[in-house]
């Protein structure tokens, strides 16, 4: 409020002229007396003005108050949205009549804010900022509901601190978000994963006819959810749709995998599709790279399967079948000649496996580190310690002159230069890596591989070679090899390493084995591999046998169909029991998967196995893991082994949930 006028702001003027009169006074006294009686009615005057004024101002200022009272409580009152003032217990003081139809039930001044709506949290309400709405649904409507807050308590109200809320709705804002987000546009790219072999499978005279068929199923599928589908290739598909459509398939599992499946005409091999859906509210060419990345990855799964971009991550759809073999050898051959040319070219080379390497890992480096010696290069293989799962080929290494060529991750670094070749064998994880840190020292990255591809992935890889259809590494490496060099040069011990490899993996020969399995296994059968000397690489302990024993013994089942067992005991091979327990409890009747955890150094290891008709590996990549449709395994960071049975006991549970669902 503005300061009141005084008659002391007319001091220095009614002083000079209060000088002047005194002055006349004296020298001329009767015009002084004069001028001191019109003085003296100057300051009257002066004086009553001042008065005058202030008094005006004041009622100014009262006046004003009193319109601006009026005004706020005018515009209060006739609010376009709910408002409503509670005390400190939250009871009604006042609300207008926006408030009243806003509230569920017929209300009045004695009623809590709880009573009324119980659906608020109004704590949560009272923890925010007062610019801070707070967000809620109400009789179908989306409020945003703001809060001042006023103490009191220095004046005569009963309360110490009134709460004003008011409610702002919002829900025509919300209705155009949501659908700006439906309409987002999605790109999806589809391919026919095993169009050659299903066609090559059709007698000819039905080929067009499921050519046709194949079209017709996924032109109509897509166009019942209102998506555009253009097909640019015989085996190749592009889809536009919008978000909504995208969340509406989802929902169905993507199901027109089934719908595929079941094609029938004529051809003895399924038709399976691999789908890449890129994230929503992209670019159409962002959108469409972003679809490519997605496809590789279902295709690097094995196929049969969708994979969509959500934000930084991904969702699995399918991946429920085998990978169908693939009879071509070209891309063998193709790959083959080019890492013949990759490894002229390197200064020298490295090889390396996954952590706790098996006999995969291990013997298809060695099946590697030949082709490398063959080409008179420099090649090492990088392991640190031996496992009980390779302790036999190790010490059987020891007689033989590439033994000199196993070395540390310390010594391979030493060496390591950005002309080096480094080759990733059984495995594309960077974290499973027997040495993550030296894929930072190289630009000259190789990917072999015949694990599912996950979301994890060596990217700048030079050369991808993953085929999940392929019973191991040491299958994919042996069929290289005879593109890389005229004579194979394998000797016996290279060809039992490699022939171990494929023996461990297909549970001698019993699973994923393909054509193409029992060729690589006769090339290495007449390179020298003797089976004999190869079962006696597999030998186990007495101890080990014992321990195997307890874990099967012990074991549960649960879902009628799962067979669940634990190995408690610390013991340097306890990954190699639960390995080897694993395979052997689906030797149970009725028991179509199995799963044995044990304890370890970092953690819990889970080790899965499935008779192939439920995937071992879509259950344990939800516990961060992965492999195959029937061998799959997974570390968890916990060790407590009752804990990790409830993990995996849920992500079980999960996926019967989600198996019901598409049926």
């Amino acid at each position: 409020m503005r300061d009141k006028y005084d008659i002391k702001n007319f001091g220095t003027y009614l002083i000079f002229s209060l000088i002047i009169v005194l002055a006349l006074i004296y020298f001329k006294p009767i015009i002084g007396v004069i001028f001191l009686f019109a003085y003296a009615y100057i300051i009257y005057y002066t004086w009553t003005s001042v008065n005058k004024k202030n008094d005006d101002i004041v009622e100014y200022l009262e006046d004003m108050g009193k319109n601006f009272n009026t005004v706020t409580k005018q515009a209060i009152f006739n609010m376009p949205f709910p408002i409503v003032l509670v005390d400190e217990n939250r009871k009604f003081i006042w609300y207008n009549s926006e408030f009243t139809e806003l509230a569920s039930e017929e209300i009045n001044i004695d009623m809590n804010m709880e009573d009324v709506f119980n659906n608020i949290d109004f704590d949560e309400i009272y923890k925010l900022d007062s610019n801070t709405p707070y967000k809620c649904i109400h009789k179908g409507k989306y409020y945003d509901i703001f809060h001042r807050v006023a103490d009191v308590s220095k004046s005569s109200s009963a309360s110490n601190e009134i709460t004003m809320l008011y409610f702002i709705d919002t829900t025509e804002f919300k209705n155009l978000e949501e659908k700006y987000f439906s309409e987002r546009a999605v790109v999806a790219k589809i391919e026919v994963d095993n169009y050659d072999e299903a066609m090559d499978s059709t007698p000819s005279a039905n080929r067009p006819l499921l050519i046709a068929d194949i079209d017709s199923t996924i032109s109509n599928y897509f166009k019942s959810f209102d998506s555009l589908v253009r097909k640019y290739d015989n085996d190749m598909y592009l889809v536009l749709m919008n978000y909504n459509s995208l969340k509406q398939i989802k929902e169905k599992r993507f199901d027109i995998l089934d719908d595929l499946r079941e094609l029938d005409k004529g051809n003895t091999i399924p038709i399976t599709l691999s789908i890449g859906v890129s994230s929503g509210g992209l670019g159409f060419l962002e959108g469409y790279q972003e679809a490519d990345t997605c496809l590789d990855l279902a295709l690097g799964r094995g196929g049969d399967q969708v994979v969509v971009r959500v934000e930084d991550n991904y969702e699995f759809f399918g991946g429920k079948t085998k990978a169908v073999e693939k009879r071509n050898k070209v891309k063998a051959r193709v790959l083959g000649v080019a890492l013949k040319q990759l490894i002229d070219s390197a200064e020298n080379v490295f090889i390396m496996g996954h952590k706790n390497s098996d006999m995969d890992a291990i013997g298809s480096a060695i099946g590697i580190l030949r082709a490398v010696l063959n080409r008179n290069k420099e090649g090492y293989i990088v392991l640190n310690e031996s496992n009980p799962s390779i302790d036999n080929l190790m010490e059987r290494m020891k007689k033989e002159d590439i033994y000199e060529r196993i070395i540390s991750t310390d010594f391979a670094k030493g060496k390591m230069t950005q002309r080096s070749l480094l080759i990733l064998v059984d495995n594309h994880k960077p974290s499973f890596a027997e040495a993550p840190e030296l894929i930072e020292l190289t630009t000259q990255i190789v990917l072999i591989d015949h694990h599912r591809r996950s979301k994890e992935f060596v990217h700048n890889a030079v050369l991808t070679y993953i085929e999940p259809y392929a019973s191991s590494t040491s299958e994919l490496v042996t069929e290289m090899l005879t593109y890389m060099n005229q004579e194979l040069n394998l000797t016996h011990f290279e060809a039992d390493a490699l022939m171990s490899g494929i023996v461990v993996d297909t549970k001698n020969f019993s699973f994923k084995t393909g054509v193409r399995t029992f060729e690589a296994a006769s090339t290495l059968r007449r390179a020298g591999a003797d089976m004999l000397k190869v079962k006696e690489l597999f030998q186990d302990d007495l101890d080990t046998m014992q321990n195997k024993a307890v874990v099967i013994h012990n074991a549960t089942v649960v879902f009628e169909e799962f067979a669940i067992s634990k190995f408690d005991k610390e013991s340097k091979n306890s990954i190699l029991i639960a390995a080897q327990a694993a395979d052997e409890l689906l030797d149970i009747n009725n028991i179509n998967a199995s799963f044995v955890m044990s304890k370890g150094e970092d953690g819990i290891h889970i080790s899965g196995r499935s008779r192939g008709n439920i995937s071992v590996q879509l259950i344990l990549e939800k516990l961060g893991g992965g492999g195959h449709l029937n061998m799959a395994g997974a570390k968890l960071d916990t060790k407590d082994l009752d804990e990790a049975e409830k993990m995996l006991i849920a992500v079980i549970e999960e996926y019967l949930k989600n198996e019901k669902e598409v049926e």
